[in-house]
């Protein structure tokens, strides 16, 4: 498990975090003036090369989000510029793209970012400006909840997979619908229905908690307390609950890690997105105290996972059941290995991760409970010691990826795999360095005594 290092300030940053931002810029420009843009979005590196391969178009916002929120960090107006630019030239599809549930990965990237740096003051005020990525945010989020399937305990919102398909990623994804909801935004249906975008978003994060998240309460002989599957399937006919699975976890019965740190960082910033809220908003789901308590309960159960199966440096390996990690020994002991020869590890998820456990421990020592809010808070920092050096931090100037050893869909087999080795390793994801860049602005923003970062800085 984790060796929580307590003595870790984050003052103890500065000067890693001045060579991220450093090195993060070289690598923007770097993929600005290389990538082929004919090619689609950029995805993933194969041989330090930013390349594209997917099932949807996911992570351009990530690409042109990465730049605001490196202008964010440095001030360097080339960025604000390019950022500012390119959401406006190129991601307009995605706002109103029903094929997929990422929205609040593409749309809050951008628009939500620019938005937020508005409302804080750090780009000058303009009205129309204003209102253009408002209405961006208020149609994403709508689009988003409309990809709707009810089901016996309430609905969800599904994945690309179908209707009988939820996925635990798109808890993150919630960002979407609350903001338009936050924004004022009416969503009608057929025959002008209106449709309460609160409600559906609160739905789907009860559906996620319970079938998405386990609690060690016997639902199959794996349950355990924290893991998560990444998809749960159900019946569209009758509404029931089938099964777990997975898309790119080994089964349904073990924890990708990646779709683990996507719920860990989708609750905890859900639940700091809850104070905002009157109580009168949350009666329709029972309340707050019922609200709180499932939100708050998913959040520390999967924390408390990745923190009790992932090695002591924090950087987990992709799946925490992966057949070959059997052959690595008491690998749980020891910091993890990204070039052994049996199963790869995946940076992407710390870089997630990272955050959730760090908001859920800002969270509870708010709250008063400062012996877990410690613990879930050095847990982060002690995750980020190690995702912000070498070997994980990209230090190659003709590397155009930021954070390295990342893993796409290794079932699939879609990660490069070097010559000579047995497993992929060396290469960077757009949601792996995002996300670096993400929890790297909330770390950056701690040590300046800064405004708090959110999602939700877009709302004012």
């Amino acid at each position: 498990m984790i060796q929580i290092n307590y003595a870790l300030q984050p003052a103890d940053f500065r000067t890693r975090l001045k060579q991220f931002w450093d090195l993060s810029a070289q690598k923007i420009n770097l993929i600005d003036s290389h990538y082929d843009t004919a090619k689609g979005s950029p995805v993933f590196t194969v041989q330090g090369q930013y390349t594209t391969r997917g099932w949807t178009e996911w992570t351009q916002g990530f690409q042109f989000g990465s730049a605001i929120l490196q202008f964010d960090a440095t001030g360097d107006p080339h960025f604000l510029d390019a950022g500012r630019q390119k959401t406006l030239d190129v991601m307009a599809p995605h706002i109103s793209h029903t094929g997929v549930h990422d929205h609040g990965f593409n749309n809050v990237s951008t628009y939500g970012n620019l938005l937020r740096l508005m409302r804080e003051g750090k780009v000058p005020f303009d009205e129309w400006e204003k209102n253009f990525y408002e209405l961006a945010l208020k149609l994403s989020g709508a689009v988003q909840a409309n990809r709707w399937t009810t089901v016996k305990t309430g609905g969800f919102i599904h994945s690309f997979n179908g209707p009988h398909s939820l996925f635990v990623d798109t808890i993150r994804s919630c960002r979407a619908v609350v903001l338009s909801h936050s924004l004022g935004h009416v969503f009608q249906g057929e025959g002008d229905v209106k449709i309460n975008l609160l409600e559906r978003a609160l739905q789907h994060m009860k559906a996620t908690a319970e079938y998405s998240v386990f609690y060690g309460e016997g639902r199959d002989i794996y349950d355990l307390w924290g893991r998560t599957a990444h998809e749960s399937v159900f019946n569209t006919k009758d509404g029931n609950f089938r099964c777990p699975n997975s898309q790119q976890g080994y089964t349904g019965f073990t924890t990708w890690t990646r779709g683990l740190a996507w719920a860990m960082c989708g609750f905890a910033e859900q639940l700091e997105y809850l104070t905002l809220l009157g109580d009168a908003e949350l009666e329709h789901a029972g309340g707050r105290q019922v609200v709180e308590a499932f939100m708050l309960k998913a959040a520390r159960a999967t924390c408390d996972f990745y923190i009790e199966q992932t090695p002591i440096d924090g950087i987990p390996y992709w799946d925490t059941g992966a057949p070959g990690l059997a052959k690595l020994g008491n690998y749980l002991d020891r910091a993890a290995e990204p070039y052994n020869d049996f199963e790869p590890v995946d940076s992407s998820a710390a870089a997630i991760g990272a955050q959730g456990l760090l908001r859920l421990g800002k969270y509870l020592n708010e709250r008063g409970e400062l012996e877990n809010g410690s613990r879930y808070w050095q847990a982060g920092l002690t995750v980020l010691d190690s995702l912000f050096k070498e070997p994980y931090l990209s230090t190659d100037p003709n590397h155009q990826g930021l954070i390295l050893h990342s893993i796409y869909h290794r079932p699939n087999g879609w990660d490069h795999v070097p010559e000579g080795s047995k497993i992929p390793y060396g290469e960077s994801s757009m949601w792996g360095d995002y996300h670096a860049r993400e929890v790297a602005l909330y770390l950056q923003r701690t040590v300046d005594n800064a405004p708090y970062y959110t999602f939700f800085g877009a709302i004012g």
